[in-house]
């Protein structure tokens, strides 16, 4: 749980641009623009001006202490002062005039007029201070670095004024030189303004583009955030350990009936596989055959019976798995469920045992009754009530028959006497008993089987085997139609089967089939006779030859129940 509530914390983006060409700005630009917009935030609109003007007005007064220091008599000359002067009112007006009330393109009047005030500084410090056009970057930048085009205009005009103006008002012979400062300074201030422009909106888009991811990605992360509360909050509620492991097996989630439950907190790696045991509650579970270790290769398992922990103390879980998949197909981990079932295999231990003791106990009676009845059959002079006694025989037979099979069911296990045996004619005499039945219900017999068949199995329970099968596929076939028994030699194994074309299954009844006492909802409403044991005693004794059996069904479509035997 923890290592998914660390991927739903806020994460710190790096932001890069989402396509990375020419013309845009390297991820240290932006980072630096995001800088300077944070610091540009928290300052009103009077802050931003004086911030935008102070680099001009800091070199200005570099300027003017370089000319005490240099060149005095430059900075006596009283156009040179006028011109500093200018310089200071500027920056007093930045810093006095309520901007935020004007209209919003009133502060460019501060950066033209720099251009001017530089011009005039730069005409009245002579020669030596041509340098200072370069001071023209200033306010150039500040008109340019923003989406408007038409402030790219008005910087280059303004460069054009910081030549033509001072010229014009101070006299000036229009030399070769100032001739050619006049043209190319507006064209070198021009492509600078042009660059700064174009990167100033670069950064203004990759900021908007950032901006709409961040927003996507808060909503993306609260959405996980509830997502993440909403498991939390399933996983906590439900009874059911919940262990989620990586492509490698460790350990990525647990719920807190896994963690709460101490014989489900065996099984973290740390406490090794011999915490984990197969159904016969003995047998320890390998660490490959660990439900998560299944799992993360790709295996899909349901409701398989674990116990765990030792002697008395062990607890019974009904443990389901299922893989994780990334999206190329690849194992990413795994998810294992325990459901704790210690309650009801007790109950049905109980149960068994009640069914066996019963059967026990109603064994011996009837043995006895079976006896006596033997005994007076015998016995001259009851032919008026032979016939009854017949049917009291009958019926004592048939409840012996039920009896054995409630035994035969309660201990889930069969004693075997194993001999040669022709697969086929035990078939063949299965299906010409259960002729007398199907003829009363209309339903034709078939025998299909190759000759010979052998196997080394025990006839007595075989027989009983395809007797069952028999007797329900006649009984599922009230309204006649047709019954093949089949038998054949695949490889090294033995395949029967009984086919019928009776009412059939549907998918949920085929699922318990093989269950002890199941019996369709159709079956009771329909009163056929039965008990549901037919087939799991059925089971019981093909899986003691080693051998398996299965159910094929549709509803309407008939049945199917194939066994496969190993041969001899």
């Amino acid at each position: 749980m923890n290592r998914i509530q660390e991927l739903c914390r806020p994460l710190r983006v790096v932001r890069r641009p989402a396509g990375s060409n020419v013309s845009s700005p390297p991820a240290d630009a932006t980072l630096l623009a995001d800088g300077i917009d944070r610091i540009f935030g928290r300052l009103g609109v009077r802050g931003r001006m004086v911030m935008s003007q102070l680099p001009l007005t800091v070199t200005m007064v570099l300027v003017v202490a370089a000319a005490a220091i240099f060149s005095p008599a430059t900075l006596a000359d009283g156009t040179f002062r006028i011109a500093l002067l200018a310089h200071a009112a500027l920056f007093a007006l930045c810093a006095a005039v309520p901007w935020g009330r004007l209209h919003p393109e009133a502060f460019t009047l501060i950066p033209v007029l720099d251009c001017v005030a530089v011009g005039f500084t730069r005409q009245a410090g002579g020669p030596s201070f041509n340098v200072l056009s370069l001071m023209l970057v200033f306010p150039v930048i500040w008109l340019s670095a923003s989406r408007y085009r038409h402030r790219v205009v008005l910087a280059v005009i303004a460069t054009v004024l910081s030549t033509v103006v001072p010229a014009a008002a101070l006299g000036a012979d229009l030399a070769q030189g100032s001739m050619i400062r006049t043209i190319f300074l507006p064209l070198v201030m021009a492509a600078i303004a042009v660059t700064a422009h174009l990167v100033a909106g670069a950064l203004y888009r990759q900021r908007r583009t950032l901006v709409s991811k961040d927003r996507d990605l808060a909503a993306t992360l609260a959405e996980s955030v509830q997502r993440q509360g909403l498991l939390d909050a399933v996983l906590s509620t439900v009874d059911v350990g919940v262990w989620v492991v990586d492509g490698h097996g460790k350990d990525v989630l647990t719920n807190r009936a896994m963690r709460t439950d101490p014989a489900l907190a065996r099984l973290a790696p740390a406490a090794g596989p011999s915490a984990l045991f197969h159904s016969d509650r003995t047998t320890p579970v390998p660490p490959d055959g660990l439900p998560s270790a299944r799992a993360s290769r790709g295996e899909t398992f349901a409701n398989e019976l674990y116990w765990s922990g030792e002697d008395a103390e062990q607890r019974a879980y009904s443990v389901s798995g299922r893989a994780i998949r990334s999206r190329d197909g690849a194992s990413a981990g795994a998810v294992v469920t325990f459901a704790e079932v210690t309650a009801l295999i007790n109950a049905l231990a109980a149960k068994d045992n009640f069914v066996a003791t019963v059967s026990h106990e109603l064994r011996t009676p009837l043995t006895s009754i079976l006896g006596y009845l033997e005994l007076a059959l015998d016995e001259p002079g009851h032919e008026g009530i032979e016939a009854e006694l017949r049917i009291v025989e009958r019926n004592a037979n048939h409840l012996m028959g039920l009896v054995n099979d409630l035994i035969a069911v309660a201990s889930e296990k069969v004693d075997l006497v194993l001999q040669e045996t022709d697969i086929a004619k035990l078939l063949a005499g299965a299906v010409a008993a259960t002729h007398a039945q199907a003829a009363i219900c209309g339903v034709d017999l078939v025998l299909d089987a190759e000759e010979p068949l052998t196997a080394r199995v025990d006839p007595v329970r075989i027989r009983q085997v395809v007797g069952n099968l028999l007797s329900n596929a006649v009984k599922y076939s009230p309204d006649g139609g047709r019954i093949t028994a089949r038998a054949r030699r695949d490889g090294k194994d033995l395949v029967c089967s009984i086919t019928d074309t009776g009412i059939g299954m549907t998918e949920e009844d085929q699922e318990q089939a093989f269950a002890k006492f199941f019996r369709s909802a159709r079956a009771r409403n329909t009163a056929i006779p039965g008990a549901g044991l037919g087939l799991p005693i059925s089971k019981t004794i093909i899986e003691g030859h080693g051998g398996s059996i299965s159910l094929t069904s549709a509803p309407g479509a008939g049945t199917t129940v194939t066994f496969i035997l190993p041969a001899a």
